[in-house]
């Protein structure tokens, strides 16, 4: 049965897809990190150590749509997106940022938490908290001496003079 649809393909020799299946693609995101594709044009099936997102330029996505909208016979995209080794959703979320217009939407989207503004109101409050605190241990540093010096006073016999606290 494989023999019969191997021969059968290399009959079909001049056709697009299998041309465009035998030109092998190096990793779209860095030049620095070993090529997704095998030898033969396939999508790289080895399996890595630890996964790395795949981040694509703007200018790869944008050549990626427009030789997808070339396309002009029946599977064409098909082998386009298994010799990129994409998938239909890219397609479909890069087209609808370009319709948007968003030039942004066809860079890495930024991970993580947004960040927020700072309100300086809270950076006020944050500095009189701290000061507060401040306060409250030299306060408590002061009633300390004082309690000391009031039983060294009683110690040494030393007759302090009173005060009265309302």
């Amino acid at each position: 049965m494989k023999k019969s649809i191997k021969a059968a393909a290399t009959r079909r020799a001049g056709s697009s897809l299998l041309s465009a299946v035998a030109v092998p693609r190096a990793n779209p995101s860095s030049e620095h990190e070993p090529p997704t594709t095998s030898p033969e044009g396939r999508a790289s099936s080895e399996v890595v150590e630890r996964a790395t997102r795949r981040r694509f330029t703007g200018e790869y996505k944008q050549r990626i749509l427009h030789e997808a909208d070339a396309t002009t016979a029946r599977g064409e995209i098909g082998a386009l997106l298994r010799r990129e080794g994409l998938y239909s959703s890219h397609l479909n979320t890069w087209r609808a940022d370009a319709e948007r217009g968003q030039l942004a939407g066809l860079k890495p989207k930024q991970r993580g938490p947004k960040a927020m503004p700072v309100d300086p109101r809270d950076k006020r409050i944050g500095e009189l908290e701290r000061e507060v605190a401040r306060l409250g241990r030299r306060a408590e540093r002061a009633e300390a001496i004082v309690e000391v010096q009031k039983k060294l006073s009683q110690l040494l016999g030393i007759a302090l003079p009173t005060t009265e606290e309302n």
